[in-house]
C-alpha cells in the first residue's frame, strides 16, 4: 500500500485490477481519512499526485444516504472539478458528519508536459463498491472508476 507522506500505519492507497477499468481503494483510521486517501488514488490513476502542487484550492459538498454511496458522489465531484476547470489534485481535507461530506481540495491547473496524464476518468461506478471498518480499527473505502 502507497502512502501520500503521512507515514501513519494503516494508512495509505492503492491501485487494484479490475478488467479494462482502474480499482481505487483508500485506507485511514477515519472515515475522512480513507476517503482522501481514496482521492489521492483518483489522483494517481491520472499522474503522479507528487507532481502536482497545491496553489489553488476548492471546496466540495456531497450527500448521499449511506458511506458508499458517499464515496461514489465525492470522487464523482472531484472528477467533476477536474474536468470543469482542467485541474489535478493532490491534497485533500475531508470532514464527514452523519451523511454529509465537506471537503476541500487543492491542486493546479494541468500541465500536459509536466503532469503527463496517462488517462482520463470518466466516472466512479459502483462496481466493486465498497466501505468497511476492518477489526484493527481502520476503514477501507474503494470502487471500480471508469477511464
Amino acid at each position: 500500500m502507497r502512502n501520500n507522506g503521512k507515514n501513519i500505519p494503516g494508512t495509505g492507497w492503492e491501485h487494484f485490477s479490475h478488467q479494462a477499468d482502474i480499482g481505487i481503494r483508500g485506507s485511514g483510521a477515519t472515515l475522512a481519512e480513507a476517503f482522501e486517501q481514496a482521492a489521492y488514488a483518483l489522483t494517481a490513476v491520472i499522474t503522479d499526485p507528487e507532481s502536482v502542487r497545491t496553489t489553488q484550492a476548492i471546496e466540495i459538498r456531497c450527500e448521499a444516504s449511506d458511506p458508499e454511496l458517499l464515496l461514489v458522489d465525492w470522487l464523482n465531484a472531484l472528477i467533476y472539478e477536474m474536468a470543469v476547470r482542467r485541474m489535478l489534485f493532490s491534497e485533500f481535507r475531508v470532514r464527514i458528519n452523519d451523511h454529509r461530506l465537506q471537503a476541500t481540495a487543492k491542486g493546479e491547473a494541468i500541465d500536459i508536459r509536466r503532469h503527463q496524464p496517462a488517462v482520463e476518468v470518466k466516472g466512479a461506478t459502483l462496481t466493486e463498491l465498497k466501505v468497511t471498518l476492518n477489526g484493527n480499527g481502520h476503514w477501507s473505502a474503494q470502487c471500480v472508476v471508469d477511464v
